[in-house]
């Protein structure tokens, strides 16, 4: 019946003092953001509702419902009035897993909201403050839902790689869909007073927005990654909140769950702001890279977000060169141990922080650095070797190693010289080979030396086993002569 009475209110006249009626609430309060799954809040917030609310919610009888006309087909001093009778039709939400379901009603919002969005982008309604605060309100209403449970949730399969689990779309995407897209286009709007936005896009929905980056659908994420950019960078205010939840995720992802749908397109936000931050960089700043950023490195599932993590931490490194030694040594600290695809995903991130690091900062971190280099040389895994000996195709990096070759040639020749003698692989025995020539071209002098130290050690170790063979031989012989009379037995 309500439903009913907000169509037929269409052809009411406005007067001519053009008093806008507000429209009937419908409270947003305690809209549940959590997955279905996390049933310790659901209960509390569904009895916590209002009457109003849910009679709100029910979908329209499909024989009774009256098409609004178009805001262009009435004179522009209805317009303010017939916009907020359309937020109220798009404030109904629908049952899409059955597509023949209230169809009509479903076409009818769906071609309201496309109105709108022509409405807000083209600017031709400028919109006072209640269309606004109804505006958030009812996109409110269609966003701020309970996601369904999370895949590996409906499985039973807590260890589970997400890249392996199957993608989830959104059933109601069409209508929500266009949602985002009215909210994404009122953010951008040079119409939107930020001043007066604020009031409706505050902190309690930009909280709300950042919970759906857990949403398992891409086109969700997507959207909202594109909308909280947006706000970050025209509501300064809501600046160090984001930031602040953005960290708590990462904190609860690292420590607690190892499960979270939108990493990625977080790490993309911070990558932007990242590149903005100016000079000196600030403490907060400067602890985020070290509390959060280098710690994502730990969790199994980093190749789903690796990409977007390296360029957050090139970005700080480029920005501030003194970083690259703590940065670095962060790297060696969670490097991996038995992952081979992992590894190959740390060489790769440790090239490209090299490139960007200066020589006082390289002297400080290449011993460590080139010790772990010297083990993914000898790696069995031939990626590993190879990416590892990849190093040498870098030019920076090769000026580097060329600057400080009296330290670094002596740490990693034992294991130029073990792939020469026995690696399985022929590509990595070739490039091994490209390495050599390269140093010994560089100074022959200090290879041929190491060349020297290499085989004196050699020598040594076949002397020491040669001897521990010999004594072994020797204690047989003797238990052999004394034919075990003389044994004593010790438990």
């Amino acid at each position: 019946m309500m439903f009913t009475k907000i169509m037929k209110r269409g052809h009411r006249k406005v007067p001519k003092s053009d008093v806008i009626e507000p429209p009937i609430p419908i409270s947003t309060t305690n809209v549940t953001v959590n997955h279905a799954s996390r049933v310790a809040i659901a209960p509390a917030v569904a009895n916590s509702q209002p009457q109003s609310a849910s009679a709100a919610a029910a979908p329209p009888n499909s024989g009774v419902v009256e098409v609004l006309p178009l805001l262009r087909d009435v004179p522009v001093s209805e317009w303010h009035f017939l916009f907020l009778q359309k937020l109220q039709i798009c404030c109904f939400t629908f049952d899409f897993s059955d597509t023949l379901k209230s169809a009509r009603e479903k076409e009818i919002k769906r071609q309201t909201l496309m109105e709108m969005i022509d409405l807000v982008q083209s600017g031709s309604c400028k919109m006072n403050e209640i269309m606004q605060e109804e505006l958030v309100r009812m996109i409110s209403v269609n966003i701020f839902r309970c996601l369904p449970p999370l895949s590996h949730e409906n499985t039973g399969n807590g260890s589970g790689d997400p890249e392996e689990d199957d993608m989830y779309l959104e059933p109601s995407w069409l209508h929500l869909q266009l949602v985002y897209e009215l909210l994404l286009r009122y953010i951008m709007s040079s119409d939107t007073d930020t001043k007066v936005a604020k009031r409706y896009i505050d902190h309690l929905f930009v909280l709300k927005l950042i919970d759906f980056f857990d949403s398992e659908d891409p086109r969700e994420r997507e959207y909202l990654k594109t909308i909280l950019h947006r706000i970050y960078g025209k509501f300064m205010v809501h600046r160090p909140i984001i930031r602040k939840a953005i960290n708590n995720i990462f904190y609860r992802f690292m420590f607690e769950t190892e499960r979270h749908s939108g990493i990625g397109e977080l790490l993309e936000i911070l990558g932007s702001i990242i590149n903005g931050f100016a000079l000196p960089m600030k403490e907060e700043h400067k602890l985020f890279l070290v509390r959060a950023l280098i710690p994502l490195h730990k969790p199994k599932c980093i190749s789903a977000y690796h990409q977007q993590l390296s360029y957050c931490i090139t970005q700080f490194v480029e920005k501030d060169y003194k970083l690259a030694d703590t940065v670095i040594r962060g790297l060696l600290k969670y490097w991996p141990v038995i992952n081979c695809g992992k590894e190959v995903l740390f060489l790769g991130e440790l090239e490209e922080v090299l490139e960007a690091t200066q020589s006082a900062e390289f002297q400080r971190c290449m011993v460590p650095v080139f010790r772990q280099i010297g083990r993914c040389l000898n790696s069995p895994h031939f990626q590993v070797a190879e990416r590892a000996l990849f190093f040498w195709n870098n030019e920076h990096v090769v000026s580097l190693i060329a600057q400080n070759r009296y330290v670094i040639l002596p740490i990693i020749f034992e294991a130029l010289e073990r792939n020469m003698q026995g690696h399985w692989n022929q590509a990595v025995h070739g490039l091994t080979g490209n390495v050599q020539r390269m140093f010994l071209e560089m100074d022959a002098g200090l290879f041929e030396e190491c060349q020297r130290q290499y085989v004196e050690r050699e020598s040594m170790a076949r002397e020491l086993e040669e001897q521990r063979e010999l004594t072994w031989k020797r204690l047989e012989a003797v238990a052999a002569q004394a034919n075990g009379e003389d044994m004593v037995m010790v438990n």
